[in-house]
C-alpha cells in the first residue's frame, strides 16, 4: 500500500501546481481540464487495476496468444516524435518552430523517463514473464505517449488525424507490451499517464521558461553596457 501511495504522489508531482491553484499574474501559465484529467485518470486507473485485475487479464492474454512475438514495440514509441520533428523540418507550421520542438521533445522524454525509472526502482514489481522486478510502470509506453502528446500539441489543431495517429501508435505500443508478456495492464496505464503528464507539463511551463531566458539575456546585455 505504501508503494501505491508513493506512485500516486509522484504522479501528482509531474502536474503543474497551477493546475490545482492559481493562474500566474502574467497569464503565462495556461492550464485546462484537458491538460490534467487524462494523465491523472490513466494513472489512477493503473493503480486500480494493479494486482488481481491485471493478473486475470494476463492469464487470458498468455493463453490466447502463447506465441506472440514482435520487435515493433522497440521502435514505434519514437514514431510520433519523429513525425512531428519531420513535419517541422519540412516547413509544416506547428505550434513551435523546429528548434523549440527539439527542446520540448528532449525535456518531455527526460522528465517522463525520470519519473518512470524512479518508480520502477521504488516499486520493484515483477514482470509477468518473471524477467526482472522493473515492470511498473512501462518505459516503452511512457515514451510512446510522451511523443504522441508532442505530436498532438504541435499539429493536433491542424488536423485531428495527427492526434489519432500519434495516440493510436502509442496505444499499439502498450498493447504489444501486454501481448508480449512484458508488462501488466497496470504498467501501461501508468506509463501512458506519466508520458502524457510530463509532456503537458513542458508545454504549460515552456512560455515561462522562454520568458526567463529572455530576462537573462536582457540582464546580461544591460551588464555589458
Amino acid at each position: 500500500m505504501k508503494a501505491y501511495l508513493i506512485c500516486l504522489f509522484l504522479l501528482i508531482q509531474i502536474l503543474p501546481q497551477a493546475a490545482f491553484a492559481q493562474e500566474d499574474s502574467t497569464k503565462i501559465w495556461k492550464v485546462t481540464a484537458g491538460d490534467v484529467i487524462p494523465p491523472v485518470t490513466l494513472g489512477l486507473a493503473g493503480l486500480i487495476v494493479q494486482g488481481k485485475i491485471s493478473r486475470h487479464l494476463q492469464e487470458r492474454v498468455v493463453s490466447g496468444y502463447p506465441n506472440y512475438n514482435t520487435k515493433w514495440d522497440e521502435y514505434l514509441p519514437y514514431a510520433p516524435g519523429v513525425v512531428s520533428l519531420g513535419l517541422a523540418s519540412a516547413g509544416v507550421k506547428g505550434k513551435h518552430k523546429l528548434g523549440d520542438q527539439v527542446i520540448l521533445a528532449l525535456l518531455s522524454n527526460i522528465i517522463a523517463q525520470g519519473v518512470t525509472q524512479s518508480l520502477k526502482r521504488i516499486v520493484r514489481y515483477p514482470r509477468p514473464n518473471g524477467e526482472d522486478y522493473h515492470s511498473f510502470p512501462s518505459g516503452h509506453t511512457t515514451t510512446a505517449f510522451a511523443n504522441a502528446t508532442l505530436l498532438h500539441e504541435e499539429y493536433g489543431q491542424r488536423s485531428i488525424l495527427y492526434s489519432i495517429g500519434g495516440y493510436g501508435a502509442a496505444t499499439a505500443v502498450g498493447t504489444m507490451r501486454v501481448l508480449g508478456n512484458h508488462h501488466w495492464l497496470a504498467d501501461v496505464l501508468m506509463g501512458a499517464g506519466i508520458g502524457i503528464g510530463a509532456t503537458k507539463v513542458m508545454y504549460i511551463s515552456y512560455p515561462w521558461m522562454q520568458q526567463q531566458v529572455r530576462r537573462m539575456k536582457a540582464r546580461r546585455h544591460a551588464e555589458k553596457k
